[in-house]
Formats: structure tokens, sequence, C-alpha cells
């Protein structure tokens, strides 16, 4: 198995053991993170990666603004069940790429799948190998500036304000708060990664207890209890006559409704884009991340039924209240106490999802950054020890960090990524500051869904669908893990993906909640902004070019991981990445004959 295979893939082993330093032709140098065995993260922590991202805002927060697009409960719960096979399809597909590359052939142990952190930017690198570094900049520049979870952090000041009491909170306010929290988040990941994981498994069980505790106080309702507060349950709602009577009839309502589902449902990769951190990819994540994602999907479907329990559907249609906010005052009475308790859950369920998503786009940002491409490249590639690390270390009077022996284990964390991905949030944070709260959440929302869900996992799933049916780079041989249902969930990511991306430029009905006048911007502004996105990373390749004409020099990138078997008793099962070394050079353009494609 060659170059020709992996299309620029390294695979001389022999190169990555080599402890040699390079020569004064290359001007840069980035040891990455390399984690002792016990900061690797293990199956517990992944189930909680997945659950603390997936249930965020979303189930607070779009229920109520999906069954006004639909008009109709039983459309409504068809949408999120579909949104329940949609999101399982897409970890499928994930699964299947971050399973099985990057690929090595290793002299003696033959082939093997190391994964690597990163998500779709290793799958598009993949997919579109040449001209080199444009896939890279197509996926990482909209990826910089996008995810990141600022319409949480939005709603989050919006909540708190709402807890505190005030209703209709002003701009300031919001926007302060909303800085404050991703402030604090990115502070906390960079003190201590293991600290930061901690706080993360923490609230994924505070999570998923509340939604629990949603769903039996929902259930205790409509079975006649708690029959001395709030209001009758609606049942009315599951009527069979009724369940599917519906006043809107525009599409474009319906795939609106369906882009608030998917964002919902967005939080199965996470994991991905920190494999190379993870103990054991191949035996954890085929388990472990189908029950964290089968999870959610119930706790969703069960809380919007408990939802619909309580609250009968023209309550919604006739107001703008949210539907968890309509639950409360059903079960607790309407008074500020109940308002101010669920404006609470939604912060802190706000909370754990910015703390999450800062810790895995970071480790993507920081990938992107080893690939050359950005200004500082080592300043954001780099790990560097946390200060609580540094802290402990003295505190218990180890020698220098200077000895390899003693750096090579020392808790690390990437500080410059994780301030790009700071800097990012705070940039669109600043962008819609001008527009109501509500308004620029859901704005944001949207497109996020619109373009790191919905764009990317159309090009992931169709690259997938072009690889197994066609049979390029040797897929079948390579392919580390095949789908129970094959080629089935990626043919319906693909699908469902390619119809949402061109289906979300129809106009909404006038009356429609997702019409310019109650939405308060074109319908067709996310869907424009969305689908320019790759532009913005073609624009800045294009640049990257003409640096290299004008200073008569070509951008030249090698990455060497360490790579080692999960059991070393084992060296034919499962192979892991421990670290990685990066040197990017500059080198004279005569210099053409060279492969420059080698990572």
């Amino acid at each position: 198995m060659g170059d020709d295979i992996f299309h620029g893939i390294n695979t001389d082993f022999t190169e990555y053991a080599s402890a040699e330093e390079p020569d004064d032709s290359w001007n840069e140098v980035d040891n990455a993170v390399a984690l002792a065995d016990d900061q690797r993260i293990g199956p517990f922590t992944i189930v909680a990666l997945v659950l603390n991202r997936m249930i965020g805002t979303g189930i607070f927060l779009t229920p109520a603004r999906i069954l006004r697009g639909t008009g109709s409960v039983g459309a409504a719960l068809l949408l999120w069940a579909f949104g329940g096979v949609y999101g399982a399809s897409g970890l499928a597909c994930w699964l299947q790429w971050g399973l099985s590359i990057p690929c090595y052939t290793i002299p003696v142990w033959g082939m093997k799948n190391v994964p690597r952190s990163g998500g779709e930017k290793n799958y598009f690198e993949f997919l579109f190998p040449k001209p080199r570094f444009l896939a890279t900049c197509m996926y990482g520049v909209p990826f910089i500036l996008l995810c990141n979870l600022s319409g949480n952090a939005i709603a989050f000041g919006i909540q708190i304000m709402r807890a505190a009491g005030h209703e209709k909170p002003s701009h300031g306010a919001v926007v302060g708060l909303a800085i404050g929290v991703l402030t604090l988040c990115t502070s906390l990941n960079i003190f201590s990664r293991r600290g930061g994981l901690l706080v993360n498994n923490f609230f994924a069980i505070v999570k998923v207890l509340t939604l629990i505790t949603i769903i039996v106080l929902g259930f205790v309702k409509a079975g006649g209890g708690l029959s001395g507060t709030g209001e009758p349950a609606a049942s009315d709602n599951f009527n069979p006559d009724k369940a599917f009577s519906t006043n809107r009839h525009d599409l474009a309502s319906y795939v609106h409704s369906m882009f608030y589902v998917s964002y919902s449902y967005s939080g199965f990769e996470q994991p991905f884009y920190v494999l190379s951190e993870v103990k054991s990819p191949r035996k954890t994540f085929p388990r472990y991340a189908p029950l964290a994602v089968g999870t959610a999907v119930t706790l969703y479907m069960l809380v919007n039924i408990a939802f619909l329990c309580v609250v009968p559907k023209e309550a919604v249609l006739q107001s703008d209240i949210d539907l968890a906010e309509l639950f409360f005052e059903g079960v607790f009475g309407r008074n500020q106490r109940a308002r101010s308790a669920m404006a609470a859950m939604i912060a802190i369920s706000a909370f754990g999802n910015l703390l999450v998503q800062t810790f895995t786009a970071a480790r993507v940002k920081q990938e992107i950054a080893k690939e050359g491409v950005l200004p500082f490249p080592k300043f954001f590639a780099a790990g560097r020890i946390t200060p609580w690390e540094y802290l402990r270390r003295k505190v218990v009077g180890e020698r220098s960090f200077e000895a390899k022996e003693i750096d090579s284990h020392l808790e690390k964390t990437p500080m410059g990524a994780l301030g790009l991905q700071f800097l990012s949030s705070i940039f669109l944070v600043a962008v819609t500051s001008m527009l109501d709260p509500r308004t620029a959440y859901n704005f944001l929302a949207t497109l996020f869904s619109y373009v790191i869900m919905g764009l990317s996992g159309f090009i992931v799933s169709g690259g997938l669908l072009f690889l197994n049916v066609t049979g390029r780079y040797q897929w079948k041989e390579v392919c580390n893990y095949k789908p129970w249902l094959g080629i089935f969930p990626a043919m319906l990511y693909f699908v469902a993906n390619g119809f949402f991306l061109f289906a979300a430029f129809a106009q909404p009905a006038h009356d429609s909640p997702f019409g310019r006048e109650k939405a308060r911007t074109p319908w067709y502004l996310v869907p424009a902004i969305g689908l320019s996105a790759p532009l913005w990373g073609l624009l800045w390749w294009l640049g990257l070019k003409v640096k290299e004409l004008v200073d008569h020099q070509k951008l030249h990138v090698v990455r060497k991981p360490l790579i080692c078997p999960v059991d070393t008793q084992d060296p034919e099962g499962e192979w892991t990445q421990l670290s990685e070394r990066v040197i990017k050079s500059w080198i004279p353009a005569a210099v053409g004959g060279i492969e420059l494609g080698v990572r």
C-alpha cells in the first residue's frame, strides 16, 4: 500500500520513530499534545460528551417553534422521530469515516487504521487530496468562524436575565452575559483539561436527570396527578381525530422546522473531534456513541410527549411563549417562580453545551492550524502545560519541566486554539448584537445547522456513498467499520441533507412563524450565507497561492504521528496515536519535483 492509495498520507513508519532533529530547512516544529494513559478519554466521557452537547437549549426552546411551524401535534412528533433516525444515520457515517482514516502501512504489521482528531476535516482531505490545502481551507475557514455555540451563549444570557425576573432583557445585558459565559468556559478548559472533562461529565448527568424529571411530571399530570396545581392536562392533543389537523400547508415551514430539529440532534459528532485523545476508539466508539445517541433520542421523544401531555396545542399556537415555560406553568401554576425555575434550567443546559463545544471544537481548530494555513500556526497548533498541572507539580516538588520524561506526561491543552474558539464566538455575538436577542439566537442556531450539520453532512455522506459504490482509493480495504445497514444510513443522510439545503430557499407563507414578519430576518439569508461559506475558504486558499507566487516558495508540512498498539501484547490488534510532531517549512518553488502532500 503506497501513497497512490492513501494519496498524500505518509506511510513510511520508520520516519515516525526517528529521533533526529530537523535540518535547517525546517523553521517551525510543534510537538503536539502527548497524553499519559490515565489522561485518555474513556467510555463514560464519550457518552457524556455526546449527551452534554446534544441536550442543550434546543429541547427547551425549539419544540414550540416546530409545533407552530407544522401546526400539528402528530406532524411535530413525526419530525422529532425522523430527527432521531437522521441523527443515528449521521452517526453511522461518522463512525465509518472516523474509525477508518488515517490508515498507515507499517513494516511487519501491515495496514493499520489509526483514528485522528479533527472530524470532518480529515474526511474532506481524504476525498479531495489535490490541490493541496484546498479542502483544508474550504472546510477550515467556515468551521473557525461558525462552529461555536455563540447562539447558546446568547440564550444563556436571555435565560439568566429571565431567571432574575427580567422578561424582556436589554441587549447590553444579554451580550455581556454571553461574553462572560464564553470567557468562563474558555478559562476552565485552559486552566485544567481534566477539570473541564469532569465538569462536562457532571453536567451530562444533571441534564439527563432534568429531562427524566420533566418526563415524570408530564406523565403524572396526564394521569390525573398534581390536580391541585396549574391547569388540566391537554388530553385533546393525542385525540386521533385532531392530532394531525393543521393550518400549515407550505413546505418551507416544515423545512425550517426540520432545521430546528437537526440543531437539537447535533452533537453526535463531538467525540470524533477528539479521537486522538480516546483510549481505545475502535473498541469503545461502536458501543458507546450509539448508546449516547439512542439515549438522547429516547429522552427527546418522551420530553416532547410530556410537554404535550400538559400544554394544549392551541395555547402554543396562540402565543409566542416557549413550550417549556408553558409546561412549567401547567404543572406548577402561573407564577414567577415557575418561570424563573424554567429559565434557570435552560441556562444550566446552555452552559454545559458551551463547555463541551469549547473543548471539542478547539481541537479541530488545532488540527487546522497544524496544516500551516493559518497565521502563527505554531501558536495555534501547540499544546501547552495547563496552569493546574504547573501548580500541582510545584506543590509535589517534582524537578524541572524541561525534563522530557516529565514533560511528556504533563497535562496539556491547546491554549492557542481555545483562544481562537473564544474569539470566533465573540465575533458572532458582536455581529448579531444589533438584533433582538431571541432573533439572534434563532438566526445563529439555524445557520449552525445549515453549514456545520447540513452542508458538511451532505459532503461527508455523499463522499462515503462515492467511496462505497466506486471502491476508489481501495476503500473496501481501508474501511474499518461496516454499519449493519450497509450504505443505507449514508444514503438517507445524503438525501435528507440535500433536500434541506435547497428547500430552505422556498419562501414560507406570510403567516408562518418562519416568515420575515415574525422571524425578522429574510428566509433566504441563512441558506445564502450557508452556501457561500466554502467560498470563504476558497478565497483564503487563493490568498495562500498568491503568497507562494510572490515569495517564490511553497508551503510544506510533514505530520509525524507516534503510534503504537493499544495493547502492547497484541500488536496485530488496534493501534492508537500517542502524540504527533508537526514540521512546517517554506521551500523554494524551484524544488517542484518533490511531493508536497506528505502528512
